[in-house]
């Protein structure tokens, strides 16, 4: 039995797991913005990624932008999935902001 699963022990009493955060991924810092359909049975997706952020600024990135684009939208593996397609919103206010941005993709 691996140490991994124990739950209790003598020695200590209960043990606590010790969550792993995991790493940022390295990006040049320019958000490429494109428009997805693939696997969501037609419907628009603009998608955001290359941001060089932590989790917490980019949810909070995510629900301004949301707000602005008046749709929904989540945060998954560090992109941002905004619902339809606001490329061109969403350019003009990320560069209001000051960030590099590139319109990816067709």
């Amino acid at each position: 039995m691996s140490q991994d699963n124990l739950v209790y022990s003598t020695d200590g009493g209960r043990v606590e797991t010790k969550k792993v955060q995991p790493a940022r991924p390295k990006t040049d810092g320019i958000i490429r913005i494109r428009r997805e359909t693939k696997g969501r049975k037609g419907k628009g997706v603009t998608t955001l990624s290359g941001m060089d952020m932590d989790a917490t600024q980019i949810k909070t990135l995510c629900s301004e932008l949301k707000k602005m684009c008046g749709t929904g939208g989540a945060v998954k593996d560090a992109i941002i999935e905004i619902q339809g397609d606001n490329r061109d919103k969403i350019k003009l206010a990320l560069e209001k902001r000051g960030y590099t941005v590139k319109l990816a993709g067709g």
